[in-house]
């Protein structure tokens, strides 16, 4: 797309690709969503978004993306990647940033179908869009955050060298849910996979960035 090269933007794992979702990958990614995410027991996301009825779940979630990517502005982004995994799309992995060419630093998110988990592909996903945040767009640090009863989403922080950052306290579904808050340094991740950046270049103005801004990243390609 000349107009909008975001969607030229790619980030490529050995087994991974992300991208900025088509409205035929928002579609899949219902089907996904409706298959489960997570154990109807437990709710790891701040707004219980899964709880919503069968029928309303799939318009829900692809309503949710497009309005993530309609109000995308250099000072205010959030990239609602995509993932695919042998040709099917998996679930999603978020880089977001508010004033990025002054603070530096970036959030993460994510989920996967409940079928794709377990295999290390959290792991993967999130050292995609890290890579892209500190060697491509010049990042210094990076946070995260899951309930303490989220053990693998902690361990996917801890595997990529985030440190504690504190507690926070929240009400979910009416219950006291304890977050574990998360922060990475450049100087300490190194990615456990390798991971190719597509199509960066012309994206930058749309980071707040010139390539000067971020000429300290790694080449852009």
């Amino acid at each position: 797309m000349r107009h909008l090269p975001l969607f030229g933007l790619r980030l490529t794992t050995p087994r991974l690709e992300l991208r900025l979702p088509t409205l035929d990958d928002l579609d899949e990614l219902a089907d996904r969503a409706l298959e489960g995410i997570h154990d109807p027991e437990r709710m790891p996301f701040f707004v219980p978004w899964t709880q919503a009825p069968r029928d309303e779940l799939p318009g829900s979630l692809i309503r949710y993306h497009l309005g993530v990517m309609s109000r995308w502005q250099p000072d205010d982004w959030y990239c609602n990647f995509v993932v695919v995994h042998d040709g099917r799309v998996i679930g999603v992995q978020d880089l977001q940033a508010r004033t990025f060419a002054v603070t530096r630093h970036v959030s993460t998110g994510s989920w996967l179908g409940q079928a794709y988990q377990g295999k290390g592909l959290g792991t993967e996903m999130r050292a995609a869009v890290l890579h892209l945040a500190f060697a491509g767009l010049g990042a210094l640090t990076a946070g995260s955050g899951a309930f303490v009863d989220n053990p693998a989403s902690l361990g996917v922080s801890r595997r990529l060298g985030y440190r504690p950052d504190g507690v926070s306290v929240h009400e979910v579904r009416g219950r006291r849910a304890v977050e574990q808050r998360l922060r990475l340094e450049r100087d300490d991740f190194t990615s456990p996979v390798p991971v190719d950046v597509h199509g960066l270049e012309p994206c930058l103005p749309h980071f707040g960035l010139s390539r000067a801004d971020a000429a300290d990243g790694a080449a852009l390609s």
